[in-house]
């Protein structure tokens, strides 16, 4: 049921925008414009000698307006490892270029490689902090203002529900959570400081996150941390850090099937992570946070062959390094493994 009620979804969208047409009498263009991801790996477990294939993202979103300042998008996995998900639906108003309002479901604003989409990824896999630590969509309104002072200052804050995509006709809470993000974007340099309040279950998430982005040219450097706390002494603080480079070569030869060939290298960390939610709940106790995900470091390097422009067609090609602690269980996906992604982004 599930899956035919996501196909008629998607049958609506591309009608809609197969059919649009710009009204008469208006200076701006009404038609939907479709877009999307996908990206499709081979990954082979050193350890294990196992490999698979994996269609890891399979993104489809519909975006537009209705009026001059009124904008909106719609977007859908039709494969997020396997499972089907709406995860943006919102209306954007925009009263003047330096203002905008936000309502419905969306990455909320927080962290740096959270908030990035699967094309604009440099590696294979995402960092801690993007896929464990500090991943968030949520339904909610957000408030974003642009300043200029010789350089941009962009703030985005909003108040969300706080549980993350779950059954939204259900969840009433009486808690404000919310989620702000503050950049400043200096030349070639960008420094970045969010925070964010959650609560999963009656325990109460509290998250800060800092981070700097060097760019010059083909060069790229940047580096991340988060710290994330718990309520009720339910858990022990959480603290992820994530760092990279890149370097991009321009191809010389026109005629050639690749136009940009750029090696990178990756350091990422986290302590014992727990989602929030209680586990184990009896007549007589709530439940316990558990360890979701145990401490480890990860170095990964690679290259990324671009076959067009710049996160539009890419093959990245990477190794994964996985340090764990004693005591310490990896998942089946987090262990030493070659990974190679075909990344296309229509």
């Amino acid at each position: 049921m599930r899956k035919k009620t996501m196909t008629v979804v998607l049958l609506s969208m591309m009608t809609a925008a197969a059919f649009a047409q710009a009204s008469e009498g208006e200076d701006f263009d009404k038609t939907p414009k479709i877009g999307g991801t996908i990206r499709s790996k081979y990954e082979y477990q050193t350890e294990e000698g196992e490999g698979r294939f994996e269609v890891r993202t399979a993104r489809i979103n519909v975006t537009g307006k209705v009026a001059p300042n009124v904008s909106y998008k719609a977007e859908i996995d039709l494969c997020d490892e396997g499972k089907i998900k709406m995860l943006d639906a919102y209306t954007r108003l925009t009263p003047w270029k330096t203002l905008q309002f936000t309502i419905g479901q969306e990455r909320v604003p927080f962290t740096i490689d959270a908030h990035r989409s699967p094309h604009q990824q440099y590696f294979a896999n995402r960092s801690f902090i993007a896929k464990q630590v500090g991943n968030v969509r949520d339904v909610g309104a957000e408030l974003g203002y642009t300043w200029n002072v010789g350089f941009p200052i962009v703030l985005n804050a909003g108040v969300f529900n706080g549980s993350g995509l779950t059954n939204q006709k259900d969840y009433w809470t009486k808690g404000v959570n919310y989620s702000a993000k503050l950049q400043f974007l200096f030349p070639n340099l960008n420094l970045v400081l969010s925070t964010q309040k959650v609560k999963p279950s009656d325990v109460t998430v509290t998250m800060y996150d800092g981070g700097l982005t060097f760019h010059k040219g083909g060069f790229i450097a940047e580096a991340e941390y988060l710290y994330k706390h718990y309520s009720k002494d339910a858990f022990h603080d959480v603290h992820a850090f994530d760092g990279f480079v890149c370097y991009d070569i321009p191809v010389i030869n026109q005629n050639s099937l690749v136009k940009k060939v750029s090696p990178l290298v990756r350091y990422d960390f986290m302590s014992d992570h727990s989602d929030g939610t209680r586990y184990n709940a009896t007549d007589d106790n709530l439940g316990e946070l558990i360890v979701n995900d145990y401490k480890r470091h990860r170095v990964t390097g690679g290259v990324t062959l671009s076959l067009a422009k710049p996160f539009i067609s890419d093959i990245r090609i990477n190794y994964e390094k996985y340090f764990y602690r004693n005591g310490g269980i990896a998942k089946t996906s987090e262990k030493d493994k070659f990974v190679i992604e075909f990344m296309t982004k229509f």
